[in-house]
Parts: structure tokens; C-alpha cells; sequence
């Protein structure tokens, strides 16, 4: 629901009704459609496509969403994952086959996710770490500026490997076209200093007309400059998908749909308002879904919600989905009415959008916190964006996944366990560490502390560390603090039970303390508990500590044989 007039949001302009949206559409429309014709360029597709992907895929989201701003339509990465992809369905670039693979692929894309959402696998939104996604992002952002720059100079090189493309790209940059260049570099440096100075503003749509017009009056066309050519005015003719490129695009779609989601996601809770309605995953992916199978229909490429399209419309003060609708509507108008004015824009000037929208891909600065914070997330990230630019972008995505799942298990697989102290005057337990030298231990009592799910692949990892723990202090008694302990399943429960058994037999005492319900239920189910005994069940950490110090002040020389 919307502010109240006693909590209003400070964030939202004044006015009321539907000018604020208007006002955010028009801005948005001014920043989306140069780079939607851009992103189609990305992708080896007619700048058209773009203009197809900014018009139905956002009108169907903007009915189906739960975003109130999200704007949805062609991305940096969804546009080099379809080029991808893309050419390998149609190698030869034939241009009716390109139109009957792009409607496949975007309605791939929406079956996909669709099937997601009866599935109820909204939790796929986190299926990619953030330091995994902050490399393949960055990878990816490398990919497409390499990618663009031959197209600034107006040079051009056949595509190979990443590292191959970079040596051609240098190699070739003294025979670069002048007027093309100029116009290239003038239009990027006219675009980087306007972001700077006033971010998210129409700039790109001033630029592309201003190289309109300077291309029509010097006559780059007939100077070596390459420029859009024909824009077919009107929809794309309706397009049906093919059955027998689906086998070779469902693959690659699969991927797409997982960057689709998950960027939609990211934009849409990272722009929502406190008194915004949550955004929700599982309606996610109806809409976005609905979305692409639309747009597939009439010839637009896989579409998501753009991070900085959507600031747009958020900074310029749009409060619902009609700002959209507003975008939406430009977007029509350009295709029924400036298809004409829009050929003659250089592929030098589309080139510089890329380049400079991609390049907010590359972060070095989350690169550097990632480190500060984990150095294994750190390495992480950075083989996620080695991967896409070994393997390129669709392998890329293969890359982040099974990272973050190496991540995922490293974690879970090694789980710290900690020996508990006492701070020195306070009732405070905590794990040791340097930099609280002073906590207090007990002579010959030692408090070890796992945290986590004990499962079959960590139970063992946990089982040696306590061990050698054991073997370092010496202890009379070893309590084990299960506080931390949130589930214990069968596997990992057997190797307790076994050594339980093991140091009774070598004479060694063990508690346990902590145990919440449902570990405390298995364990009295397997019988372990009986084993134990009450004496060797104690509610915490602190129940530890003071028996323990009770059975050394009654009989310091029998406590051990009390407490077995």
C-alpha cells in the first residue's frame, strides 16, 4: 500500500495521482530505448528487437508484477547470453532463422520460469553467492566492452576466445576508421562525463539524437561510418517457436532464466520502499515468465529488471507500475513513428551506450570488500570471473553455479568448532581467541563448541578437530556444547554415539550440554541419552562449569570417577 499522510516517505516527490509516474515514464523512456537498442547490438540482433523487448515484455510485467517499480526489458548480461547462445543455434547469422531463434529462446526463457513457480523454486533467487555473482558480473562486463570496441573504431574482428579477441582488438586499433572513432569516443566521453555530473538522467537520448544529426549533416554514412540502416516501422510479424531449435536453445535458456530471475529479484528489493509491499519470488516468475512468453510472440529477445533502469525511474519519482506503461507507450510511439529518423544512427554511438552502461558491471571495489571481509569468497569470486572469460558467457553461468555450490559445501563441510572460556568477572561465555587474552579456562575441564548442521559430510571433519583438541589440553572431563547445534542427522549422530563408546573405553569422560529439543529428541531416540546417563546431560555451558567446579571443591581426587 501506499504512505499514509502520517508517514509519508521522504523519498517520494510532491504530487499526487499519476504525474509523478508520467514524469518517471518519460525520463526512463529517455534512458531505456537508446539502451535496448543497444543491448539488441549486443546480442548480433536488429536494433528493432530492442525496441520489441522495451514495449509488450514491460506492459505484461507491469500487470503481473509485485515490484511497484521495477522496469522490465532487455539487460547487459541477458543480452550477451542470448548472443551467445543465439549463434550457436544459427551460426550463419541467416536473418529469418535469427527471428524464429530469438522467439524460441525468450519463450524458453518464460516456459522456464513458469514451470519455476509451479515447482515453487522462487529460493532459486539465492541460488548464486553474492561474491560469485560480483565475478561473473565482472567477467561478463569485460566480455561485452571488449566486444563493443572494435565496433567503436569501426574495425572489424572475428571472434574468438576472450584473450584472443583482446590481442586482435590491440592489433588492430591502428587501422581503426577516423570518423567512426570520433564519434565514438566523442559520444563516450559526452556519456561518462553527463553520468558523472547528473547520474540516471536522459542523457542517452540527447546523445543518440545528437548522432543523428551530426551523421546526417557531414554524411558519415558515405564516409566510412557504419550506421543502424532500415528500421522496419510496426511489430515484428507474430512469431511462432521452432520445435527443433527448442533442443538447442533449452540448455542456454535454462541459464538465462536463472539470470533473469535472479537480477530481477536484486532490482526489485533493492529499489522497494519500507511501505512498498514485499517483492515476492514465487509471483517473480509468473510475471517475468508471462512476460517473455509474450514478448517471444512478436520478436523480442529474454528480458529482466534492469538495476539501473529502475533507478531511473525510482530517483526521478515513480511510485507504480503506470511509470512503466508510460515507457512502455514511448517505446511504441518510436517504433510506429522515428523508425526512419533511428537509421541513421552510428553503430559507433550504440557502441559507446554499451560500454558505458557495462562497464558498471565491473566493480573493483566490491572485489576488494569481498576481500577485506572473506579471503575464501575473495577466491571465489575471482574463479568466477576467470571462468567466463576461459569459457565464455553460457559457460560462465555453469562456472557460478557449481562455485557457489563448492562455496556452499566448503562451508558446511568444515564447520569451526571452538573452545568456550569464561570472561575474566562476568558471566560471559565465548570462544577463546587473541584477542581476549584474559578469558578464564578450568584446569582439566574443556569446553569445545561445533556450530552448525552436523551432517555425513562435516560429522567426521567435526569428530578430528575435537579430537585433536583432546589431545592438546588433556582434559578430565570434555564437554561437548551443542547450543549451536541447530540438527543432527543420522550419519553424524552414529560418529557421536562411536565416540562416546571409544572414550569411555579409554577411560575419557564426555558431556553434553545445550542440546535444543529436536537434537535432544534424537538423541534419546537412539539411545545415547540412557547411555549418558542424566549425570552426562546438562541444560548449558555454564551448568557445565558448575558441576564442575562443585566436583572439585567436594573431592578434587574422585571427581572423575563421580562424574563417569
Amino acid at each position: 500500500m501506499t504512505a499514509s499522510p502520517q508517514d509519508p516517505d521522504p523519498r517520494a516527490p510532491d504530487g499526487a495521482g499519476w504525474r509523478p509516474d508520467l514524469v518517471a515514464g518519460v525520463t526512463a523512456a529517455a534512458v531505456v530505448i537508446p539502451k535496448a537498442m543497444a543491448y539488441a547490438t549486443v546480442a548480433g540482433l536488429p536494433v528493432e528487437v530492442g525496441l520489441y523487448t522495451a514495449f509488450l515484455p514491460m506492459v505484461v510485467y507491469a500487470i503481473l508484477g509485485s515490484s511497484r517499480v521495477l522496469s522490465v526489458s532487455s539487460t547487459t548480461t541477458l543480452a550477451i547470453l542470448a548472443g551467445t547462445q543465439l549463434a550457436v543455434a544459427v551460426p550463419d547469422g541467416d536473418p529469418a532463422r535469427l527471428v524464429t531463434a530469438t522467439a524460441t529462446l525468450s519463450a524458453l526463457v518464460g516456459a522456464i520460469l513458469v514451470v519455476a513457480r509451479l515447482l515453487r523454486l522462487g529460493v532459486a533467487a539465492n541460488f548464486i553467492s553474492a561474491p560469485v555473482l560480483t565475478g561473473f558480473k565482472a567477467g561478463i562486463g569485460l566480455v561485452i566492452v571488449l566486444d563493443q570496441v572494435p565496433k567503436l573504431l569501426g574495425l572489424h574482428v572475428e571472434k574468438s576466445s576472450f584473450f584472443a579477441d583482446l590481442v586482435a582488438v590491440a592489433r588492430d586499433v591502428p587501422h581503426a576508421v577516423p570518423a567512426a572513432a570520433a564519434i565514438g569516443v566523442a559520444t563516450l566521453a559526452l556519456l561518462v562525463v553527463v553520468e558523472r555530473v547528473r547520474p540516471h538522467s536522459a542523457a542517452p537520448i540527447l546523445v543518440v539524437g545528437a548522432a543523428i544529426a551530426v551523421a546526417w549533416w557531414f554524411d558519415l554514412g558515405d564516409r566510412g561510418v557504419a550506421l543502424v540502416g532500415e528500421i522496419p516501422r510496426g511489430f515484428s510479424p507474430l512469431t511462432l517457436p521452432s520445435i527443433d531449435l527448442a533442443m538447442t536453445l533449452a540448455p542456454g535458456a535454462l541459464g538465462i532464466a536463472l539470470m533473469s530471475f535472479t537480477e530481477s529479484i536484486a532490482a526489485g528489493r533493492a529499489f522497494a520502499h519500507r511501505d512498498d509491499p514485499p517483492v515476492s519470488p514465487n509471483r517473480e516468475l509468473i510475471a517475468l515468465g508471462a512476460a517473455n512468453v509474450a514478448g517471444s510472440l512478436f520478436g523480442a529477445m529474454p528480458a529482466g529488471g534492469g538495476t539501473s533502469q529502475t533507478a531511473v525511474v525510482r530517483s526521478t519519482g515513480g511510485r507504480t507500475q503506470i511509470a512503466s506503461v508510460v515507457t512502455a507507450t514511448i517505446a511504441l510511439a518510436t517504433m510506429l513513428f522515428l523508425a526512419p529518423v533511428l537509421a541513421k544512427l552510428p553503430n559507433a554511438t550504440l557502441a559507446a551506450v554499451v560500454i558505458v552502461y557495462s562497464i558498471g558491471l565491473i566493480q573493483p571495489r566490491e572485489f576488494l570488500d569481498i576481500r577485506r571481509v572473506r579471503l575464501r569468497e575473495f577466491r571465489w569470486s575471482l574463479v568466477a570471473c576467470v571462468g567466463v572469460l576461459i569459457l565464455g558467457t553460457m559457460n560462465g553461468i555453469v562456472v557460478a553455479i557449481v562455485v557457489s555450490l563448492l562455496s556452499l559445501a566448503s562451508q558446511t563441510a568444515y564447520p569451526k568448532v571452538y573452545v568456550i572460556g569464561r570472561k575474566r568477572g562476568a558471566d560471559v561465555l565465548r570462544p577463546l581467541s587473541p584477542e581476549h587474552p584474559d578469558d578464564e579456562t578450568f584446569d582439566g575441564l574443556l569446553i569445545v563448541r561445533p556450530e552448525g548442521r552436523l551432517f555425513f559430510a562435516n560429522a567426521q571433519n567435526v569428530a578430528d578437530q575435537i579430537a585433536a583438541l583432546v589431545r592438546e589440553h588433556r582434559p578430565k572431563v570434555l564437554a561437548i556444547d551443542m547450543s549451536r547445534v541447530h540438527d543432527i542427522e543420522y550419519s553424524a549422530l552414529q560418529v557421536l554415539i562411536e565416540s562416546e563408546r571409544r572414550s569411555r573405553a579409554g577411560g575419557e569422560i564426555r558431556w553434553l550440554a545445550g542440546l535444543n529439543p529436536g537434537v535432544l529428541e534424537v538423541v534419546r531416540r537412539s539411545g545415547l541419552a540412557d547411555e549418558l546417563g542424566r549425570d552426562r546431560l546438562l541444560f548449558n555451558a555454564r551448568a557445565v562449569i558448575e558441576r564442575y567446579q562443585a566436583m572439585q571443591a567436594r573431592a578434587p581426587a574422585g571427581a572423575a570417577n563421580e562424574a563417569s
